[in-house]
């Protein structure tokens, strides 16, 4: 998640904090927690002490603990379907934009280890049930989306016309979350695009 800027240090030096700037403080430490390799569950009580505040503070900014994962969830959606759209725009070839996703989906991984965490539900465990579903609904909007570039490239003659585009949308989607899965289970060692540039052929054609 982008740090905030340097046009917001007159504001906390003058002794008010711009409006939002602890909200995001805390989903910022909340997503740096997750990064531990361990994998351990975070609680308010360790969160608020990262940010030597109280957990009554805390809940000043955020409802409950299930709003913090939504700002969390949130921040994933607005950037990697930010990005889809992009790519959508500027590329005409289906197969290039399926090829541009993939490796924006694992990139968005390794760059933000904890989101990975949230990705694979793993942070979200023993939360509130909405969280998951959440999950599984941007999960659908990627296959989506997937699926489209797909059909894109058949019109595009690049694929044949008995090409199906949702089984093989429903397939790089599943790709793209076992990876996801293995980079956060290995402790972030094995990083989620290794050997990409041989496996895509097989997930596009």
């Amino acid at each position: 998640m982008e740090t905030a800027s340097s046009s917001d240090k007159p504001a906390a030096e003058s002794g008010k904090r711009k409006p939002g700037a602890r909200k995001l403080q805390i989903l910022q430490t909340l997503a740096a927690m997750l990064e531990d390799p361990k994998g351990e569950k975070v609680t308010t009580a360790a969160l608020a002490a990262k940010l030597d505040v109280s957990e009554a503070a805390l809940y000043r900014h955020f409802a409950s603990k299930a709003q913090m994962f939504e700002g969390l969830i949130e921040f994933i959606e607005t950037t990697i379907f930010g990005l889809i759209n992009e790519i959508s725009a500027k590329e005409t070839s289906g197969l290039k934009q399926v090829r541009r996703i993939v490796v924006m989906l694992l990139d968005f991984a390794q760059t933000n280890r904890g989101m990975t965490r949230v990705l694979i539900g793993d942070a979200l465990v023993n939360e509130n049930e909405r969280l998951q579903e959440r999950m599984n609904q941007l999960f659908e909007r990627i296959e989506a989306s997937l699926k489209q570039s797909f059909r894109v490239a058949m019109t595009e003659k690049e694929l044949p016309e008995n090409f199906d585009p949702a089984a093989r949308a429903n397939l790089v989607v599943a790709y793209v979350v076992g990876r996801w899965h293995r980079f956060a289970k290995t402790g972030f060692k094995r990083l989620p695009n290794e050997g990409l540039e041989a496996q895509l052929p097989a997930l596009l054609v």
